[in-house]
């Protein structure tokens, strides 16, 4: 059998375990010790008691690592002393709640059941009732404890599973938007190696025209030199830190020097309803803001092609003060669009992280009257080197940002606790089946052949001879608990389920002396 893996306790842990094991033992023990202080008084009762003490001692003890077995001595000393039956309830949750398996526990409520059918019917030729009544005190006192026990213990591993679960998808998410932000990093890398490789080279250029220029002199053409071979290799460093993180092959993310009204004019002219309103807003816009701008544009021009084809699109760029916002709104299309095609959501999640990079915010969601708005705000000027720096060590070496709790794995974490408070309901109503069943066999058991009914018992004559009696079941039934009369004979109208005993007949030499009807 195997059994939960406890941890290594400490010693807060340990007293704490003895103080409960302690608190267990005098409440399985109470029962016991009354019955044995109470009198009358047995022979050696002292003795017998201290036994009994220790055999639920050895139970309390060994129920933290063999469950199983203290249920076992709890139930043999049931066979000693009924007072035990108080504590086998106890032991069997105990049983369900820290084993692991239920196999070894079913072969053992099997073995006791078929044991003591046939030591009680067989053996010591008990009675039906007696019989009855011992597994009913089985089902109810130890197979339904030992239910409730193991449900509970599958309860709290489904909950604690679920919760793993969406640690395990919290963590996945976190990846996922951990490596699009270093993605669309290292988009901005490409896209700063193209701009910067651009200019540099146009540096190297006139570098190079400056050195052969007739009307120079030594000294200023070797100066000139030294400057076309820096920018070169500047130009070549630049290339091999930066150009490898490029996933696109090379080419630019952003044509070279492309404007947000060349973005506006491209979608214009593959048929896209497109308004430009900007002014002058972008002319003296930094680097950064500028990037960032005209990657809002493209991402919600993109999307409102592929989401919503034939609506109108408004892109309106405004500034104030020291901000400038980008609103790109495009409308509910006009009919139902053919189906987009299949998207994971990173489009929206990588501009909102080149927008944070830009040191804006970036805010996008359906609107109430239809359509969709993306909305940026971005700084109209260039935010410090040391918090952009700080910022990206932050993000790198720190904690990520704070990821909501998926909805999905929620709700598979309150259908698991449904499934397991269904399983728990089933659990108590199981004792409750098994005894109807159980019922079903001892009823036949036990009415077969003492059944007597009523015309028949109304037609006996007192007086009659007892061989004379006619429609006299051929057996009887065993007398009520506590009734010890001499020469009476007790059957069963089939009561169910239980077939207790209906009429009793008395006999005196062999003839009917009296007979009764027992309520």
């Amino acid at each position: 059998m195997r059994i939960l893996d406890f941890p290594l306790p400490g010693p807060l842990d340990r007293r704490r375990h003895l103080l409960l094991d302690a608190l267990l033992w005098a409440v399985v023990a109470a029962p016991v010790g009354y019955a044995g202080v109470s009198p009358p008084y047995q022979r050696y009762a002292v003795p017998l008691l201290v036994g009994k003490l220790l055999l639920l001692g050895v139970a309390t003890v060994a129920s933290r690592r063999w469950p199983l077995v203290a249920l076992v001595l709890v139930v043999l000393g049931s066979v000693v002393d009924g007072n035990f039956v108080f504590a086998v309830p106890v032991f069997s949750y105990l049983t369900g709640r820290r084993s692991v398996t239920a196999r070894p526990v079913a072969v053992v409520f099997v073995v006791i059941a078929a044991g003591g059918t046939a030591l009680n019917l067989g053996l010591l030729g008990t009675g039906e009732a007696t019989w009855f009544l011992l597994a009913s005190v089985l089902l109810f006192a130890a197979v339904f404890p030992w239910l409730v026990g193991r449900y509970r213990r599958q309860q709290q591993e489904l909950a604690a599973a679920g919760h793993r679960h969406v640690d395990a998808l919290i963590r996945e998410e976190r990846g996922v938007a951990e490596r699009i932000r270093l993605r669309e990093r290292a988009r901005i890398a490409g896209e700063m190696h193209d701009s910067l490789g651009h200019d540099l080279s146009l540096i190297a250029l006139r570098a190079a025209a400056l050195e052969v220029a007739a009307d120079l002199n030594d000294r200023h053409r070797a100066a000139a030199g030294e400057l076309r071979a820096s920018v070169s290799a500047a130009t070549e460093r630049l290339h091999e830190i930066i150009g490898v993180l490029r996933e696109d092959g090379g080419a630019s993310v952003r044509p070279s020097g492309e404007t947000v009204a060349d973005l506006v004019d491209n979608a214009r002219e593959a048929g896209l309803a497109v308004r430009l309103d900007a002014s002058s807003v972008v002319a003296d816009l930094p680097a950064m803001t500028g990037h960032a701008a005209h990657r809002v544009v493209r991402e919600a021009l993109t999307n409102a092609a592929r989401y919503a084809p034939g609506a109108p699109v408004d892109v309106r760029l405004t500034r104030d003060g020291e901000r400038v916002e980008v609103c790109v709104v495009n409308g509910a299309p006009p009919a139902e669009p053919l189906p987009a095609p299949p998207s994971q959501g990173s489009g929206l999640l990588a501009l909102a992280e080149r927008v944070r990079l830009a040191g804006g915010t970036l805010d996008a969601g359906p609107r109430t009257e239809g359509g969709f708005v993306v909305r940026a705000v971005l700084p109209a000027t260039a935010p410090p080197v040391e918090a952009v720096e700080n910022d990206t060590a932050a993000r790198v070496g720190g904690q990520p940002g704070p990821v909501e709790r998926p909805v999905d794995a929620e709700r598979r974490l309150h259908d698991a606790r449904r499934r397991v408070r269904r399983s728990l309901l089933v659990a108590l109503l199981a004792p409750a089946g098994f005894a109807l069943v159980l019922s079903l066999v001892y009823y036949p058991v036990a009415t077969a052949g003492t059944v007597l009914d009523r015309d028949t018992f109304d037609q006996m004559r007192v007086g009659t001879a007892r061989s004379e009696l006619e429609g006299l079941p051929r057996r009887q039934l065993e007398s009520p608990v506590g009734v010890d009369r001499a020469g009476c004979e007790y059957y069963t109208d089939g009561n169910f389920p239980l077939a207790e005993p209906t009429w009793r007949l008395c006999f005196t030499d062999g003839r009917l002396a009296s007979k009764e009807w027992i309520a």
